[in-house]
């Protein structure tokens, strides 16, 4: 995989436990975190904006504890 411009969210804090994406060479979404940078997940911008409205939605909520 070539170079990424990871870019780390605004949300997340001055600590470790951040939250790193990027846009690769075909359009796809890279995430990982900081904690474990070498592991590192894909996705489609759509469907990554289908799950962060779905957390905004709440539609999750019942699985936490």
């Amino acid at each position: 995989m070539s170079a990424l411009d990871w870019q780390k969210s605004s949300y997340s804090s001055e600590s470790v436990n951040c939250v790193h994406l990027a846009i690769a060479p075909d359009l796809s979404v890279k995430l990982r975190e900081s904690d474990e940078p070498d592991v590192v997940i894909g996705t489609s911008p759509d469907v990554l904006r289908a799950l962060l409205l779905g957390v905004k939605a709440g539609e999750f909520d019942h699985l936490a504890t």
